[in-house]
């Protein structure tokens, strides 16, 4: 199993005036500890509008910035938001190859169609174009990597032959991976040959596995992949704080590991309420509708961070703790594990103990 740390880039409040330019600064540091400590990839969000929860709206220019800084570990777009008008593909196609070229290949390309309703409504687009525009995006993206000219003739993008450019190091393509939440998602990932990224915080590792089997059963009957290749690596993503002893890691967690399932999952439940405002039946969107419920009833207050930790749901304590957490994922059959490593409110200066701690005395048991 390999490790990656993992941004959403929250920027708390009250904010002060340097608040945002010093998480960016503090996340290139990160990153940058990251190559020097072990880890294997640096990935973040792509998300728009999410106040104090992601301010991670334009991540290509920040991979740009640690691509420069960094030789070894990869890049990755965790996830770009593929549907109209987020980017247009041809647009991502370029972004990737750009960024393919000058960190000599160490992109994964992460896609996924957007999941909140200050973005979609912030954007105007329709949840139920959301699936449908993202598989074509993902299509079309393929063929500017790896067809020399190309015409886009789809439903919701059209253009006339042109030479995409520049191309990607990477050949056929940079790895391609599919964000998704739901069991019928995972199962698409599957028949689609997509890299997985199951996206569920504060899911504990049995129930991750459960739904890794769902798309390993895909994916073996998939005979058409979307991209040039079949991609057959599982990533899910966790909360991680790695300290000295356990009672420093719990001090240093707790607020941000119980905030951010709770605000991750409101913001989910917002797209249903948004959509029966509408009058729009749910579709693709169910899961969000159980989290809106869970909501309703109080269920998101009893995420604490016992519960957290008694389900293996986060990876937290000593290297020890951490080497035991992390063996459960792994166990699940997780290929690329995402660790959350600021969730929220965790410290600059605790982030780099995690990353230190973890990329001497916990990534080396995984080798």
């Amino acid at each position: 199993m390999r490790f990656a740390l993992f941004y959403e880039i929250p920027v708390p409040q009250p904010w002060g005036p340097d608040d945002e330019r010093l998480a960016y600064e503090h996340t290139i540091e990160q990153a940058v500890a990251g190559e020097r400590f072990g880890w294997d990839a640096f990935w973040t969000v792509e998300h728009h509008f999410l106040e104090e929860y992601s301010h991670c709206s334009n991540p290509e220019v920040l991979y740009g910035a640690i691509a420069a800084k960094t030789e070894r570990i990869r890049l990755g777009y965790g996830v770009r938001l593929m549907p109209k008008p987020y980017n247009h593909p041809v647009r991502t196609a370029e972004s990737v190859a750009v960024l393919d070229l000058i960190s000599n290949g160490r992109v994964d390309v992460g896609t996924g169609r957007s999941s909140t309703r200050a973005e979609l409504e912030g954007f105007g687009i329709d949840p139920h174009d959301t699936r449908e525009m993202w598989q074509e995006a993902v299509g079309h993206l393929v063929d500017c990597w790896t067809n020399e000219r190309v015409a886009l003739d789809g439903k919701h993008w059209q253009m006339p032959e042109r030479r995409v450019q520049p191309k990607p190091v990477q050949r056929p393509h940079p790895p391609l991976w599919g964000a998704t939440s739901s069991e019928d998602g995972h199962r698409q990932m599957g028949r689609l040959g997509l890299g997985l990224c199951s996206f569920a915080v504060g899911l504990p590792p049995e129930e991750v596995k459960k739904k890794i089997e769902i798309y390993r059963e895909a994916i073996g009957e998939c005979t058409d992949p979307i991209g040039a290749t079949i991609h057959d690596e599982a990533a899910t993503f966790t909360m991680a704080v790695c300290a000295p002893t356990r009672s420093e890691a719990e001090e240093t967690a707790r607020e941000s590991f119980e905030w951010y399932p709770a605000a991750g999952a409101r913001l989910i439940g917002s797209v249903a309420e948004w959509m029966t405002e509408r009058n729009q039946d749910l579709g693709n969107y169910g899961y969000a509708a159980d989290l809106k419920a869970i909501d309703d009833s109080g269920g998101l207050d009893l995420l604490t961070l016992e519960y957290l930790t008694e389900t293996g749901a986060c990876v937290l304590g000593t290297p020890e703790e951490c080497v035991e957490a992390c063996r459960k994922y792994e166990e699940a059959g997780v290929d690329l594990l995402l660790c959350l490593v600021n969730p929220y409110k965790v410290s600059h200066e605790a982030v780099m103990q995690t990353i230190e701690l973890m990329g001497t005395e916990v990534i080396p048991k995984f080798r």
